[in-house]
């Protein structure tokens, strides 16, 4: 009689003995591969007519090893395991594909083979970098010898086209630039405004129809004859809507580009916005057609960090600008710190500190701040480390809470793990002295998904009054001879020993702020202060 008559008679399973007798060692590697027994179909009253648990098991772990990148384990895995990780490596770096999502669908036994064959079919989703995602099926064949299940090897099993006369080729076909205007109509062109080539490439992926195109074709391996085109990516007929109108200013990008040439052939880069809505009105790298720097670095922000630095201490009454910080030449918290040229300022206020920018004052203040405290003031007056819709990929920022007491003195001066580049630093000069965060943005209109808060007026008051100082008594005073009441901040950043120190400066002046990066610029003052001193003098003011 059946005791539980909700399921059906169980029938005796066609399967080797070997893998019976393993069917407890079975359920453990099916749980690490799988996600445990259940996945294997090994749950209460299991249906044991179905193929050899240990052989899906298998299947589920190749698949597995192939999607974490673990090409060797995959490859072991197989009848062929130097073939495999050879065609397997070959497959994926070929074809640009990154973090492929590999699922299996249910198993089906070969009933000719006595249970010693098993076939699990696949969906592979392959993200092709930069361009979209290829989707196909394929089935993997496994095969039961001496009481070991193997993936069965051959070329069908990683694309049922790959074979030992077609292969697979990736063919590119890259953006134009977009055609684009500044924010009063007029042209924009990398001819006249050479660091605009990368960007206007880059926003040609927000325009409809825009972006890269590519495609995943069969091939002959001999003559390379096209033999059918497997995957498409991006429009076949891109639409021409007119011009894109950009935020950027023509005549501020035209004294950025100019401004540069001051960096004297040094990797650097500038951004200019609008301090009352981000709106970005120049973006300028030096090489001109190379990474877009001033967008998408990463860097160590140095002395320009303790605007946020300040306003940590400031918002909770940590000190205040008439306090005495004190400033030593020198200051070990597990290494040495020191100031530029190694300075001292017996007896220094707090403002002192600030338009000298003394290290030692500020990590001499590290206790009154908790760990994550910088960070979290960063994230939600600052908008950094949340994710900024620019228009053109960005980086964003990132402030992790310190590991340990030296990395923490580390992070109070824009050191150890902090991480911005000009646009972050020209967005937080612009907070600082508007007291709310904008996302700064290319074209109007952009998605903002960005939550902060607004700086309590007291606090906006003291960073004016602070950045205003360096320029008429601190370390920003070449930008003290232009016109107009201009507050700044420079900034020395380490990057090795065996580097040379960048150089930062940031500034304000007219509702417009800026910020600039001079790799291996020795100081800040010295290198990136020509640079903006430039970009003031030729800039249009409002």
């Amino acid at each position: 009689m059946n005791t539980f008559p909700d399921f059906p008679p169980v029938r005796p399973r066609r399967r080797p003995r070997t893998a019976v007798k393993a069917l407890v060692a079975v359920s453990a590697v099916a749980a690490v591969a799988v996600g445990g027994a259940w996945a294997a179909g090994l749950g209460p009253f299991a249906d044991e007519s179905g193929p050899d648990p240990e052989a899906v098991a298998e299947a589920r772990a190749f698949l597995a090893d192939w999607a974490a990148g673990r090409l060797p384990d995959a490859a072991a895995r197989t009848t062929g395991p130097d073939r495999a990780q050879e065609v397997l490596s070959s497959f994926t770096s070929g074809l640009d594909i990154e973090k492929p999502v590999l699922t299996a669908g249910e198993p089906v036994e070969d009933e000719e083979s006595g249970g010693h064959a098993v076939t699990v079919p696949y969906t592979a989703r392959m993200p092709v970098t930069g361009l979209g995602t290829w989707t196909y099926t394929a089935e993997l064949p496994l095969r039961e010898r001496g009481g070991e299940w193997k993936v069965d090897w051959r070329l069908s099993l990683v694309h049922p086209r790959l074979s030992g006369t077609e292969k697979f080729r990736l063919e590119r076909e890259e953006a134009e630039p977009v055609r684009a205007n500044d924010r009063a109509g007029r042209t924009l062109s990398a001819a006249a405004h050479p660091s605009l080539g990368p960007v206007l490439t880059q926003l040609a992926g927000s325009t409809p129809g825009g972006g890269p195109r590519g495609a995943v074709l069969l091939v002959d391996r001999v003559t390379g004859e096209v033999r059918r085109t497997e995957a498409t990516f991006g429009s076949a007929t891109p639409k021409d809507e007119g011009p894109l109108r950009t935020t950027l200013d023509a005549r501020w990008q035209a004294a950025a580009e100019q401004a540069l040439e001051k960096a004297g052939g040094k990797n650097a880069a500038l951004v200019a916005l609008r301090v009352d809505d981000g709106q970005i009105l120049a973006v300028a790298n030096s090489p001109a057609d190379g990474f877009n720097r001033a967008v998408s670095g990463t860097y160590a922000p140095g002395s320009t960090w303790k605007i946020v630095t300040s306003s940590a201490l400031l918002l909770k009454d940590a000190v205040a600008p008439d306090d005495v910080v004190d400033c030593p030449r020198y200051l070990t918290v597990g290494k040495r710190f020191q100031n530029v040229e190694t300075s001292a300022h017996p007896g220094a206020t707090f403002r002192k500190a600030f338009t000298e920018s003394c290290n030692t004052a500020f990590i001499g203040l590290r206790s009154r701040l908790g760990d994550g405290e910088l960070g979290e003031v960063a994230k939600r007056y600052f908008g950094v480390g949340q994710t900024w819709h620019v228009g053109v990929p960005s980086y964003d920022g990132s402030v992790p809470e310190p590991r340990d007491a030296t990395e923490k003195a580390a992070s109070m001066i824009g050191q150890g793990r902090v991480q911005a580049n000009p646009l972050i630093m020209a967005s937080v000069t612009a907070t600082a002295v508007s007291g709310r965060f904008h996302q700064p943005v290319l074209v109007a209109g952009t998605e903002d998904t960005t939550r902060t808060e607004p700086l309590p007026p007291r606090v906006v008051d003291q960073l004016r009054t602070l950045l205003r100082a360096t320029v008429t008594e601190g370390t920003a005073r070449a930008l003290a001879p232009l016109a107009g009441e201009i507050g700044g901040k420079t900034g020395t950043a380490e990057v090795s020993d065996a580097q040379e120190n960048n150089g930062w400066m940031v500034a304000h002046r007219d509702g417009v702020a800026v910020a600039c990066v001079v790799e291996e610029g020795v100081t800040g003052s010295g290198s990136a202060g020509p640079v903006l001193h430039a970009l003031l003098s030729a800039a249009p003011r409002s």
